[in-house]
């Protein structure tokens, strides 16, 4: 599929082009793919419990949006959030010992696969409800305002998110009270087993801002140079008139809906043919022909990113599980609450 995406305007900064900050968009890209292979290979093996939703197919959008960000801004996802969260600093031990339900988990072994959470990164998650995380993040925005600082939240939903009321709301109070915020919708064409254009009336996500009269582009999702190159415009725009945006990111979505989706909605040449544009192999490739990489440092890199992702695993299997007496912390408010 041939993404005709709107060009950013001449006061967008070109995406970096140096061997270190490409070379880090490859690695970061590379560990949630092979952090979401390994999560499935634990699904499978009855280690992870739950629901669970794989970022696979999806990196580009994920490391394209979020590395545009400063440490201190916000980030709010949904429940195929693994990605983000360790785009964000958040640590693959503590994501994947949330995944097993452990101690040590993000959210303490609580939320598991769909609620992980972050203060100190400002990940404020991993919502299981479709669109629930739009209206919050418009808070955070708010608070930004009030307070005057020049942080920036970014709030990452699916193509399905965009047929309910709290995305034409959020989207409506942002441009009306001029909240620091960029919408991103990561548009892998299916909401759940539903295709786009059975979902929605207007298949193009981009358009639905002209309601509110918002700042909003479409970019190649499968691309992270130019998914960086259009958010590092959105994040100024956000950061220095604080005025909200909408990016549509078309991408792609290897796996299931979830691991216990048959997916038989889609047909196998369908998913090859998006295979063909793999994010990771093409920033592999165009590294290759300016120089910048060789055969032998990819795979150095593979192995490394492997190793890290198995010391996860282990880290997460030797991790404690939450202690029973703590079964209510944090539920309720009040007298006798922790």
């Amino acid at each position: 599929m041939k993404v005709e995406q709107r060009p950013a305007d001449s006061k967008s900064k070109e995406a970096f082009t140096d061997k270190a900050s490409l070379l880090n968009l490859y690695r970061e890209m590379l560990l949630i793919r092979r952090f979401e292979e390994k999560t499935a290979e634990m699904y499978q093996a009855a280690k992870i419990g739950g629901f669970c939703h794989l970022n696979i197919g999806e990196e580009a959008t994920i490391v394209g949006t979020i590395s545009a960000l400063r440490p201190t801004d916000y980030v709010y996802s949904t429940y195929r959030e693994h990605g983000h969260a360790i785009a964000k600093g958040i640590d693959p031990r503590a994501v994947m010992a949330e995944l097993f339900g452990k101690e040590t988990g993000t959210s303490h072994g609580r939320g598991g696969s769909m609620h992980l959470f972050s203060a100190d990164r400002r990940f404020y998650g991993g919502y299981a409800i479709v669109g629930q995380a739009l209206p919050i993040a418009c808070g955070s925005a708010y608070a930004i305002n009030y307070k005057g600082t020049d942080d920036v939240v970014m709030s990452s939903f699916g193509d399905g998110a965009t047929n309910i009321g709290a995305f034409h709301e959020s989207l409506n109070v942002a441009k009306l009270w001029h909240l620091p915020i960029v919408f991103v919708c990561v548009n892998n064409l299916y909401g759940m087993g539903t295709a786009v254009n059975r979902a929605s009336a207007v298949t193009e996500i981009w358009k639905k801002a002209c309601a509110y009269d918002m700042t909003s582009e479409r970019v190649d999702g499968m691309d992270v140079l130019a998914v960086r190159r259009i958010t590092d415009q959105l994040v100024a725009q956000a950061r220095e008139e604080h005025e909200p945006s909408l990016l549509e990111c078309v991408t792609y979505r290897y796996r299931g809906h979830s691991m216990s989706d048959p997916d038989t909605y889609r047909g196998k040449d369908e998913i090859k043919e998006w295979q063909t544009r793999d994010p990771i192999l093409s920033l592999g490739e165009h590294m290759k022909k300016q120089k910048m990489l060789t055969n032998e440092e990819i795979e150095r890199i593979d192995e490394e990113i492997t190793a890290q992702v198995e010391d996860a695993v282990k880290f997460a299997e030797e991790s404690p599980e939450p202690d029973p007496k703590d079964l209510y912390r944090d539920v309720y408010a009040g007298e006798g609450a922790a």
